[in-house]
């Protein structure tokens, strides 16, 4: 906090005369974001009626027009081409029912196989062409991994799994069947995966299922405040956040609501907050654009969405905030940025923070890979500096994706802080006195 200098007046009384020796005086910091926002918002996006904001999820449906409200409220404008505040995109759920799979003249039990299939009834037997794809999965080869592009099938596979991977089979027979959405409509094609070993000799099967194919439509929720700078019109600077959480979890001592307090709760309200400030302090020579994405718990696919949707030439920035909810491992008035080795973006933010108790840091976890877990990434792979800022422990965070992230267990005042000094380090980007540098060769990484 800057402190003010009190004027020492000196007076003398002798010959009537009065001499006034003046110290300098620090001007006050112009007020932050506003701490009551910052509140209501938060305790709103997660509250138990938001049912864990669960994309595609009546919860996430009313976290998407509470959002359009305050973006309304605020007074920003919606996306050019957009007749209001939500930008909709479809996405699909496929739900897959077997009705009878045989390998080698046996029936396999339910308990060990795995079906996906895009295709609305499958009658699928070893004399159709083309012939299936054989994989094999061993004791120690990691079946996740192996099996993750498998479950959005581009072409008819049998996978056949070790039995001493009877475990992690079960988690990937779990994870199926409890369905999910993809933001691609199902390619006609099945994959198969069996808990044993494949028979000897020519392989022989018969599959029998239906598929139901459903489209669900998410929306992301933007909002733009226009550059007074006409010349910079194509200088977007964009402040973003995830609304969507987990949703329904297993109950927990009775407690069943994800209630993503801090994910990603709070970085959302930071958007709105930042929303608020900008708009109220006027002087954005840059247009903003204030986004809260949805699906990024599901696989990042509102900013693929949106990303699509603009050119990433024009966008200069990309302020990314993700649980602020906590003090960083630096102590208070402090938060890390990923990916700080690859623009100049966090340098510039650590410039622009010198001279105030706020403190912007590299990102202390390398090794989790965070610069790629966020929306970030999506503009990253097209040369945007696209960082994420967040104060998050996630070594040792045992809150996070529980059904204990709840708004009791952050630090508001500090949260208030955080965005308060993302506001203030973001002003001469958003007058465009700064310009980080691009982000070159994160498009191969997928």
């Amino acid at each position: 906090m800057v402190k003010t200098i009190a004027l020492v007046l000196l007076l003398g009384l002798s010959g009537g005369s009065v001499c006034a020796q003046k110290k300098p005086v620090k001007r006050p910091a112009q007020p932050g974001v506003a701490a009551a926002t910052v509140e209501r918002v938060v305790r709103a996006l997660a509250a138990d009626d938001m049912q864990g904001r669960a994309s595609g999820q009546p919860g996430g449906e009313k976290a998407a027009d509470f959002l359009a409200a305050e973006f309304q409220r605020i007074g920003l404008e919606p996306l050019p081409g957009l007749p209001g505040f939500s930008q909709p995109f479809p996405v699909y759920e496929a739900r897959t029912q077997a009705r009878m799979v045989s390998v080698g003249g046996t029936v396999v039990p339910p308990a060990r196989f795995v079906l996906v299939s895009g295709q609305p009834t499958l009658n699928w037997m070893h004399y159709d062409e083309p012939a299936p794809r054989i994989v094999t999965i061993g004791p120690k080869d990691n079946l996740l991994k192996e099996i993750r592009p498998l479950l959005n099938p581009q072409a008819n596979t049998i996978v056949f799994v070790d039995t001493m991977q009877k475990a992690a089979f079960k988690r990937v027979a779990g994870f199926v069947a409890r369905g999910g959405l993809r933001p691609d409509k199902p390619a006609p094609f099945s994959t198969l995966l069996v808990l044993g070993n494949a028979p000897a000799g020519p392989l022989k099967f018969l599959v029998t299922a239906t598929t139901d194919i459903r489209t669900v439509t998410l929306r992301n929720v933007v909002g733009v405040l226009p550059g007074l700078d006409k010349e910079r019109a194509k200088e977007q600077v964009v402040f973003s956040a995830h609304y969507d959480h987990l949703g329904i979890l297993p109950a927990v001592a009775g407690d069943s609501i994800a209630n993503g307090a801090d994910d990603d709760a709070s970085g959302t309200t930071a958007v709105v907050a930042l929303a608020e400030y900008f708009k109220q302090q006027h002087s954005n020579a840059r247009p903003l654009l204030f986004v809260a994405f949805v699906a990024e718990e599901i696989g990042g696919f509102g900013a693929r969405h949106f990303s699509q949707q603009l050119d990433p030439a024009q966008v200069v920035a990309m302020f990314n905030i993700e649980m602020i909810g906590k003090e960083a491992k630096f102590g208070p008035n402090s938060a890390f940025i990923t990916g700080f080795d690859k623009s100049d973006f966090g340098p510039l933010l650590q410039q622009n923070a010198k001279g105030t108790i706020f403190r912007f840091e590299a990102d202390p976890y390398p090794e989790q890979n965070l610069f790629y877990r966020s929306d970030n990434a999506t503009l990253a792979r097209l040369g945007v500096p696209a960082h994420t800022i967040s104060t998050d422990q996630i070594p040792t965070d045992k809150l996070y994706h529980s059904v204990n992230d709840e708004v009791e267990s952050l630090d508001l005042a500090n949260m208030t802080a955080v965005i308060t000094a993302v506001a203030r380090a973001a002003a001469p980007i958003i007058s465009g006195q700064q310009t980080p540098t691009r982000i070159v060769g994160e498009e191969a990484k997928k």
